[in-house]
C-alpha cells in the first residue's frame, strides 16, 4: 500500500504535469500560428478550417481528462489513508486529516490543469472562428449557407 501512496504523489501529479506541458506547448504554437496566418492564401473553407484547428483536440482532451486524473489520485490517496487506519487499528484525527489533505491535492492539481486548458481552448477556438469569418468576408460570403445570407425572411 506504500507503493500506492508514492503512485499518488509522483505518478498522478507527474501525469498531470506532463499533460499541462503538452497543452502549453500546443497552445503556444497555436497562438503563434493563428496570429500570423494569412487567410487569403487558402482556397477553400475546409482547407482553412483544417489548418486552423490542428492540435486543438489535444488541448480539449487535456481539459476534459485532467479532472478525472486528479480524481483518480484522490481516490487512491483516500484508499491509502484508510488502509493505514485499518492497519493501526487506532484512529488519530491528525493523521487522518493529513492523509485526506494530501489525497485532495491530486484533485486540486487536476483542476489546476483543466481550468486553464479550457480557457486556452476557448480563446483559440474564438480566434479560429474570427479567421474563418475573415476568410468568408474576403471571398464574398462563400462557404455560408444560403439561408444565412438571405435576409428577406
Amino acid at each position: 500500500m506504500e507503493e500506492l501512496g508514492k503512485l499518488v504523489d509522483y505518478g498522478v501529479i507527474g501525469v498531470l504535469i506532463f499533460m499541462s506541458l503538452i497543452a502549453i506547448t500546443v497552445a503556444l504554437e497555436r497562438f503563434w500560428f493563428l496570429y500570423r496566418v494569412e487567410v487569403k492564401e487558402f482556397r477553400s473553407r475546409e482547407e482553412l478550417e483544417s489548418v486552423l484547428t490542428k492540435g486543438l483536440h489535444i488541448i480539449a482532451s487535456v481539459a476534459t481528462t485532467a479532472p478525472y486524473v486528479g480524481l483518480l489520485g484522490t481516490v487512491l490517496g483516500i484508499m491509502v489513508t484508510f488502509h493505514r487506519i485499518g492497519e493501526e487499528g487506532l484512529v488519530r484525527t491528525g493523521e487522518v486529516m493529513v492523509g485526506l489533505a494530501l489525497a485532495l491535492k491530486a484533485t486540486a492539481a487536476g483542476l489546476g490543469v483543466a481550468i486553464p486548458s479550457t480557457l486556452i481552448y476557448n480563446l483559440l477556438l474564438r480566434r479560429v472562428k474570427v479567421l474563418i469569418y475573415r476568410w468568408e468576408a474576403w471571398n464574398g460570403g462563400e462557404g455560408t449557407e444560403p439561408d444565412e445570407r438571405d435576409t428577406s425572411r
